[in-house]
């Protein structure tokens, strides 16, 4: 009955006028972005915080969440129609949701990832009000050093589980641990790492580091790379209605793909794409038509749509529950908890169960909102992939400084967007993932001040964490982890070795 009570007070939150507004808002934003191409839905969630500084936390996570789960929507609608995916996520859909519109199908296409994606939504919400509570209490007996180990866990997964390169991975996340150590001691008071400016010494902002690197940077390697616009087929209703056999082939891949991106989606550091390419290999494998994958499977849509969905509302699970991010999108959530003084994790559902409750009842809102929304609104979205992206990107990025020039007035956050923004550039020319930079950013203060008060309660004695049943796991874990990592680079750089041997003996 706890739960059932604690799910109808968070309706009452959620379905308020103002929490109402803001989620439409969110959900019409992020379907607006998502469906740019370039953008995404981590870009667009840092480019819409400053807006939020002046909301209620409840009401700010309600938008943010929105825009989240709406640009993942989103995205699949240039995907298909364009062959180039909104988010990253998004890519698998180009597969087969591209040779249908060169078919004349596009509305089918766009009708089953909107059918998709609101049940893997539905699914992620389900897994949410069954696994948090449960995940809360457990955390509830953690201490400094579970918290430091977790967090450790969480970092190295970020960057070695999703990424190709390993060591890039780790790299970036120390890179981003670095970054978080600029400003006063958390302890001491002393200024560190400030370089003499005034600005710094409360830390980097934490917005002009979001969107720099993933809004400005973003925008900048779009407009590098040159894309013509193609020609954009009209969508009508009658062209969205799927044949008989396309509805019977679909129900299966869906369910299939929506266990596939929960799964993937709580886990830390894992994040929606990673659900998506796994919830595809699947698929193809499982059918009796693996031929017509790549040339406008049904299957190919549903199954990775409904994953990237799933995963999108799992990722809030660690998220909330241990204030471990799921994803690069959700550090920006929990920076957002943070600037408002909510600090994330197994508390957070007894100190401030109104977030918590009233946020995952806006989940199924927002849902059905856009479920509601997408399918009329699709030839809206047609219409808008037809701005020319000299006058859209330039627009983009004066809305980037004026959101984070209004929060503190500064010109030297201004700057340092435009600093992140070129740094992220050159990192993703690099072939660096960022994504384990901004983790590290928000989880390294947090790392050294659980460290620090793990080490005065067992006066210094690393060992002593070790010797503690949760702690001492979650370390081994990580070790395991980085040797595994070491291991696959071992493999692959042998087997690109191999490789180059085998062509340069044929060349012979």
């Amino acid at each position: 009955m706890d739960l059932w009570s604690n799910i109808a007070a968070g309706f009452q939150i959620a379905v308020s006028l103002e929490n109402l507004a803001y989620c439409f808002l969110g959900v019409f934003l992020g379907t607006f972005f998502g469906a740019l191409p370039g953008i995404g839905s981590l870009a667009a969630v840092t480019m819409l915080l400053p807006l939020t500084f002046y909301l209620d936390p409840t009401t700010a996570l309600v938008m943010l969440a929105g825009v989240y789960y709406g640009a993942e929507y989103g995205g699949s609608t240039s995907s298909i129609l364009l062959n180039l995916p909104g988010t990253p996520s998004n890519a698998v859909t180009c597969l087969d949701g591209y040779p249908m519109t060169q078919q004349g199908r596009s509305g089918v296409a766009l009708f089953a990832t909107t059918i998709a994606s609101f049940w893997g939504g539905t699914f992620g919400i389900i897994l949410l009000y069954t696994l948090a509570p449960v995940i809360a209490q457990w955390a509830l007996a953690f201490g400094p050093a579970e918290y430091f180990a977790i967090m450790v866990f969480g970092l190295v997964a970020a960057a070695t589980v999703t990424q190709d390169a390993p060591a890039k991975g780790m790299a970036m996340v120390v890179v981003g641990m670095m970054l978080g150590t600029i400003g006063a001691d958390l302890t001491t008071g002393i200024a560190r790492y400030d370089f003499g400016y005034f600005e710094l010494h409360d830390g980097v902002s934490f917005i002009a580091l979001a969107m720099g690197l993933f809004g400005v940077s973003e925008i900048i390697l779009s407009i590098s790379q040159n894309v013509d616009k193609p020609f954009i087929q009209a969508v009508t209703f009658r062209s969205m209605i799927p044949t008989r056999d396309e509805v019977r082939r679909s129900p299966m891949p869906m369910l299939r793909g929506a266990g596939i991106g929960a799964f993937f989606g709580a886990l830390p550091g894992t994040g929606p794409s990673i659900a998506t390419f796994i919830g595809y290999a699947i698929e193809k494998r499982l059918s009796r038509h693996p031929e017509q994958f790549g040339k406008g499977a049904i299957e190919g849509i549903m199954s990775p749509e409904s994953a990237n969905n799933a995963a999108v509302q799992a990722a809030f699970i660690p998220t909330m529950t241990l204030g471990i991010p799921g994803s690069a999108t959700m550090a920006v959530m929990m920076g957002a908890l943070l600037i408002h003084g909510i600090q994330p994790g197994p508390q957070l559902m007894t100190q401030n169960p109104e977030i918590f409750w009233g946020l995952a009842a806006s989940f199924w809102i927002g849902n059905l909102l856009l479920l509601i929304l997408n399918i009329p609104l699709i030839g809206v979205w047609v219409r808008l992939l037809q701005i020319p992206y000299g006058i859209l990107y330039p627009a983009v990025i004066c809305f980037i400084c004026i959101g984070v020039y209004t929060v503190r007035s500064s010109p030297f956050d201004v700057g340092m967007v435009l600093f992140f923004g070129l740094l992220g550039y050159v990192l993703r020319l690099l072939r660096f993932e960022l994504a384990p930079l901004l983790i590290g950013f928000i989880l390294g203060p947090m790392v050294e001040e659980n460290f620090k008060r793990a080490m005065l309660i067992y006066r210094g004695d690393f060992w002593a964490m070790l010797e503690r049943p949760i702690s001492g796991t979650l370390l081994v874990m990580t070790a395991l982890l980085l040797l595994w990592s070491v291991w696959v680079m071992i493999r692959n750089r042998r087997e690109r070795r191999a490789h180059a041997h085998d062509i340069g003996q044929a060349d012979d």
